[in-house]
């Protein structure tokens, strides 16, 4: 029923040049890092490689639940129980974000990219972040397509992403464990 835009982008990336689907967010993730620095205006190693570690572990257990799922035969449910699976999903994944974003320990490259948008540019509007943040995968899977003819793993669950995932992670940051404050690590960015 769709994946998130960023899978979206690897798996019509995959289909298309047929690099693997981990290794392809993988890849994202880095390039999402070496983003990340530049918008936060310094050079942070630290900040830089726990993402890439972050990242190296996440591309790989992508592919580990994706080849579980598919050998639990979900893909074959009727398509309304995907599609609450789908949306279940990204709710989970939402308030995971919500929460580890606040934290703010270590966080998966296109996360820690929305807060520094969020927090440096755009006034904390997490809506906003994320928008901004979907295009460049938009932006592949539109190639991939005009390259293929050809749309994969982009459906009612990855609209209901694009769409919600701001608005639902606004709405965890209240709702779910308040108390816990944003924690966003910029040390220094205004003043150089």
């Amino acid at each position: 029923m769709g994946s998130g835009i960023w899978t979206a982008a690897a798996v019509n990336l995959n289909m298309w040049i047929g690099v693997n689907v981990g290794v392809l967010l993988f890849i994202f993730g880095v390039t999402n890092a070496l983003t990340n620095l530049v918008l936060i205006k310094q050079l942070d190693i630290k900040r830089f490689v726990a993402e890439v570690l972050y990242i190296l572990f996440f591309s790989y257990f992508v592919d580990i639940f994706t080849n579980l799922l598919t050998a639990m035969g979900v893909q074959h449910l009727p398509m309304l129980v995907r599609t609450l699976i789908s949306f279940s999903g990204v709710i989970c994944f939402c308030i995971a974000i919500s929460l580890y974003q606040r934290a703010n320990i270590v966080m998966h490259p296109n996360d820690d990219t929305t807060n520094i948008l969020r927090f440096l540019y755009l006034k904390g509007n997490s809506t906003a972040a994320q928008i901004i943040d979907f295009i460049p995968p938009t932006v592949v899977v539109l190639i991939s397509f005009f390259a293929t003819h050809e749309i994969y793993a982009v459906n009612v669950g990855t609209l209901f992403s694009i769409l919600l995932n701001g608005v639902l992670i606004a709405e965890s940051d209240k709702l779910i464990w308040p108390s816990l404050k944003h924690n966003f690590k910029a040390k220094n960015i205004d003043e150089g």
